[in-house]
């Protein structure tokens, strides 16, 4: 449903070419709702069958490590929205497309750990998860802050796009850079403090039978 969101009408159209805002909302739901939702709602013994080759198993023993998806995914974000990328695939819906899934592969790849489907991939505790969350939190700052102070339009494609209920390139500009920090981030901080107060029950029913034993 979140994918087909994006994809369909009026996301995927206004995306496509006419408002810089619409795009970053697709993108949100490309890397912060249809990954963990696929990671999910995919059962484990079907997880552990696509990873049944030792080279895909490495790949994601290797993705369950912090340092690799965070690079994967923060090289991702920025390269997809330099100015030559957004121009360049513009021109193509073949390449547009395959922008779209290198951002749902990053997505998937940066919640892979944060996740910790797979037990037997030794994946992140509760701590961990939170920290790696946390860090991700910066790193969506770097391209909204030039969107968000930025005097002129910084993508052709979207300063000369017809515009959409009067709706100036800039004031547009500035409402994705708003829209990528404030949702990404509320995002994540939502996930950060579900996963904490699963961690502190956790702790606490460990802790509870041996304070019955205590006399």
């Amino acid at each position: 449903m979140a994918l087909w969101i994006g994809l369909d009408w009026p996301v995927g159209l206004l995306a496509a070419g006419y408002l810089l805002s619409a795009r970053t909302v697709q993108n949100l739901l490309f890397v912060m709702a249809v990954p963990p939702l696929l990671l999910l709602g995919t059962p484990r013994w079907l997880l552990r069958r696509l990873l049944r080759g030792r080279l895909a198993f490495r790949a994601a023993r290797l993705c369950t490590r912090p340092l690799v998806p965070l690079v994967i995914y923060n090289a991702v974000l920025i390269g997809v929205h330099l100015p030559p990328a957004v121009n360049l695939a513009s021109g193509s819906q073949l390449l547009s497309f395959g922008v779209d899934m290198l951002v749902i592969a990053s997505g998937l790849v940066f919640w892979w750990p944060a996740l910790g489907r797979l037990p037997e991939l030794q994946p992140l505790g509760y701590p961990g998860r939170i920290g790696y969350l946390l860090l991700s939190v910066f790193v969506p700052t770097v391209p909204a802050v030039f969107y968000t102070y930025a005097r002129y339009p910084i993508y052709e494609l979207y300063e000369l796009a017809p515009r959409v209920a009067g709706i100036s390139a800039v004031t547009d500009q500035q409402v994705a850079g708003l829209t990528m920090k404030t949702v990404g981030g509320l995002i994540l901080f939502t996930v950060m403090s579900v996963m904490f107060f699963r961690w502190h029950r956790i702790e606490r029913d460990q802790d509870q039978p041996t304070r019955e034993t205590v006399p």
